[in-house]
């Protein structure tokens, strides 16, 4: 059997090896990287302190008061996000500090392999994980309430990403997948049925000398559930987060196509720093956590510290299900954001722009939209909308009035993913936007040979079937097994 990088398991090592090109995988970069070269502000006949008041024209001109419902379920927002944390972190790069790409390292895994719910796995990530009999369980719940995450004595969670306790929407998708790995970890060392479903299913896809050098006998049932687990999550990804997003076409013509080649950077900054931010026009002012409640503001559901027993949801509320609860809805993608994410009360200092000696005020360093385009044009530098749509081969849109009328020719990639939607796609992301979004995942997707995308006529398991989505099968299943979970209040801290 082969031998054991320490602190890692050998089923990381196998992950490890693909992605970083020793194995049968192409190599995964672990920095980010550049679909079109850099694209800088060229200043003729106006300021860099006009562009920059233009684009917080353009930020305020998408201002909207009221929710709006659009055809994605509200929780796929959330789990949006949580996804986003699971295969990117930039923790080097700063907004008003110009920076290469392919310096900024990836500190999360580029692949939809689940590191912000299991960390490096028991060995290298042993604070995630209870002791003796459940040292391979993931810690969970506290005293005070058992469906919060569990947490340090500062009230720190402990999880694999911090960032997925930044709010309480996305900290319940962290939990739903740290309960439903315990649910089924119980349920694999118990045996019966669900067992060898589960056992059956961790095994597709891979050839046994595989699993014989890569998995330690004694981590064979937390190997089985994790990849179990992975593989359902990849499935909802591509089939059901994606497609609530991104119109179909994109997602067909992202597996048929390889736009970028295999020598491009696997996690583009074009992805992170623009066309995945869609997500944040999606977002409604204010949400109902259980049926009935009154609704309560986005900035008025922290996270960061212990949840109260009446902050969990109802998670109906958020992921269609079954029965009388109707799930609220995520605003449709397009040009139009929350005013509450124009003006965000935790920013509390004006962004220094140092590269060209400005600074923005507070109100626009508060101002979500002119943050997200300063950080395209000043920080990245990126392609524009019209570049990447000539690139990829679609239709290109004209440059808003309230850029032309001040000689701006080129749009921020930004908000030109989100006219697309707005113009093209009924709320959708399609175009420029929609095929860089697809080809991003089905790239990931395609390289790592251990996806759902590589297990022949893959379907999800029937213990997630008789809801209108797997992802609410997996929180039915979750919900209705629940009480279910070995060394349960052994799990719980904080």
């Amino acid at each position: 059997m082969a031998g054991t990088q320490h602190g890692l398991t050998r089923l990381d090592q196998l992950f490890k090896t693909c992605i970083q090109g020793n194995g049968p995988a192409r190599p995964f970069a672990q920095t980010l990287g550049r679909v079109l070269p850099a694209n800088p502000v060229h200043i003729k006949n106006i300021s860099h302190a006009d562009v920059i008041a233009t684009l917080h024209a353009l930020a305020n001109a998408m201002g909207a008061t009221e929710n709006e419902d659009g055809p994605a379920d509200a929780g796929m927002t959330f789990l949006g996000q949580f996804v986003d944390h699971d295969i990117t972190l930039d923790a080097t790069s700063a907004l008003g500090t110009r920076i290469d790409p392919s310096t900024i390292p990836n500190v999360r895994t580029p692949s939809l392999d689940l590191d912000c719910v299991y960390g490096a796995g028991p060995e290298a990530s042993p604070h995630l994980y209870g002791a003796g009999e459940a040292e391979q369980f993931l810690v969970h719940g506290r005293e005070d309430n058992p469906r919060d995450l569990a947490r340090t004595c500062a009230g720190k969670a402990l999880i694999g990403d911090p960032r997925n306790d930044e709010n309480i929407l996305v900290a319940q998708v962290q939990s739903i997948f740290i309960e439903l790995h315990n649910i089924l970890m119980s349920k694999r060392v118990e045996g019966g049925e669900d067992a060898k479903d589960i056992s059956a299913c961790a095994h597709e896809g891979l050839p046994k000398h595989v699993w014989h050098d890569h998995v330690s006998p004694k981590l064979a049932n937390f190997e089985e559930v994790r990849r179990f687990i992975r593989l359902h999550y990849q499935w909802i990804v591509w089939c059901e987060l994606l497609p609530a997003f991104v119109q179909q076409e994109c997602l067909d013509w992202a597996l048929q196509n390889d736009p970028f080649g295999w020598d491009a950077p696997v996690m583009p900054v074009e992805f992170t720093g623009a066309a995945y931010r869609f997500g944040h026009a999606t977002t409604q002012f204010e949400y109902a956590l259980t049926d009935g409640a009154a609704p309560k503001g986005l900035f008025a559901l922290p996270g960061f510290g212990p949840r109260p027993v009446d902050g969990n949801i109802d998670y109906a509320m958020f992921f269609g299900l079954n029965g009388a609860v109707t799930s609220q809805k995520a605003r449709p993608v397009g040009p139009k954001l929350g005013t509450p994410l124009l003006n965000l009360p935790f920013v509390h200092a004006p962004i220094a722009l140092g590269d060209i000696e400005e600074e923005l005020t507070l109100e626009q360093s508060r101002n979500l939209a002119l943050r997200n385009m300063v950080r395209d044009r000043y920080t990245y530098q990126l392609a524009s909308g019209q570049q990447l749509a000539a690139h990829l081969g679609t239709h290109v849109l004209d440059v808003p009035d309230i850029l032309r009328a001040k000689g701006i020719t080129k749009t921020p990639l930004w908000f030109y993913c989100l006219q697309e939607a707005g113009e093209k796609g009924h709320g959708k992301l399609t175009g420029a936007g929609g095929r860089l979004v697809a080809s991003v995942f089905a790239n990931l997707l395609k390289r790592d040979p251990t996806t759902f995308l590589h297990v022949p006529h893959f379907k999800p398991w029937h213990g997630f079937k008789g809801q209108p989505s797997v992802m609410a099968g997996l929180i039915a299943y979750v919900e209705a097994h629940r009480g279910h979970i070995a060394h349960a209040e052994d799990l719980q801290c904080g």
